[in-house]
């Protein structure tokens, strides 16, 4: 399996939303996202606080990726706690910023066929597994990562949605390793 490597000019393309924007912070926002879903295939969380969120709210999601720090600091010892679960199988992969590794890909692939919960503890950044989610999860699933200082971007998945978000992959290449 390959991997990506995020280039200076496509940073502040990832920072738009790729999805619906909520304003705010914590259960409300969680909670209007709720409110706004119908049975999704799969929810997918990507984040520290939008897991502890959800989690807070009562919902485990399917798969979520956490790596202990919000905004580029340690999580919180409650945010830390909370985005553990008894139901959750936890996994550890190494993903360092800006890169998306075959070892994340490979987890992503196999917690998308897993029956049971996964926690991904991500030594580095996980910020960037919301990419290939999109892409491996199944149709009507949804994807929620969080903006710093604007709120939470839900992410419902759609073929056309899954094609956006391989064309900005793709621009994802790796420089060969010498």
């Amino acid at each position: 399996m390959k991997k990506y490597c995020l280039p200076e000019e496509l940073r502040r393309e990832l920072r738009k939303p790729y999805g619906e924007l909520y304003s705010g912070n914590g259960i409300d926002v969680i909670g209007q996202m709720l409110n706004a879903l119908d049975k999704p295939a799969k929810i997918i969380a990507v984040g520290d606080i939008v897991t502890y969120n959800l989690l807070s709210a009562g919902v485990i999601p399917d798969i979520s990726f956490v790596d202990g720090r919000t905004k580029r600091n340690p999580a919180s010892d409650t945010i830390m706690r909370g985005t553990k679960h008894p139901g959750f199988k936890t996994v550890t992969v190494n993903n360092p910023a800006g890169i998306i590794t075959s070892e994340l890909l490979e987890e992503i692939s196999r917690s998308m066929d897993s029956d049971k919960p996964v926690r991904v503890f991500v030594k580095g950044e996980e910020d960037l597994a919301a990419l290939p989610a999109i892409i491996m999860a199944p149709v009507s699933s949804v994807i929620i990562y969080g903006l710093p200082d604007e709120g939470a971007v839900l992410v419902r998945v759609t073929e056309e949605k899954k094609k956006e978000i391989q064309s900005l992959l793709d621009k994802m290449k790796c420089m060969e390793e010498k």
